[in-house]
């Protein structure tokens, strides 16, 4: 199973859990995954069409997935997969 890193402003829906042993074979496998074990995170990870949304991050290891097969990306059981919501405001 592979382990999810959940960022702090999504653990309310993950019952406080900051990592989540996930199971599938790429990206979207894993976080579709996630999704089912807590219904809640859904809205704050998929669009509308099912879609990862865009200001997510998802990264395997260190790497960015959008620099390697986006949600495609394939994932080994002993990987682990961090998801970075954006972060807007602040001044200039």
């Amino acid at each position: 199973m592979a382990k999810v890193i959940i960022p702090t402003p999504l653990r309310k829906f993950t019952h406080n859990q900051g990592t989540i042993n996930t199971d599938g074979g790429t990206i979207k496998e894993n976080i579709v995954s996630l999704a089912e074990q807590f219904p809640d995170l859904k809205k704050h990870i998929f669009d509308e069409n099912g879609d990862i949304r865009k200001f997510i991050r998802i990264y395997l290891g260190d790497e960015d997935i959008n620099v390697l097969d986006k949600e495609n990306t394939k994932v080994l059981p002993d990987s682990v997969v961090s998801i970075i919501p954006a972060i807007a405001g602040g001044k200039n």
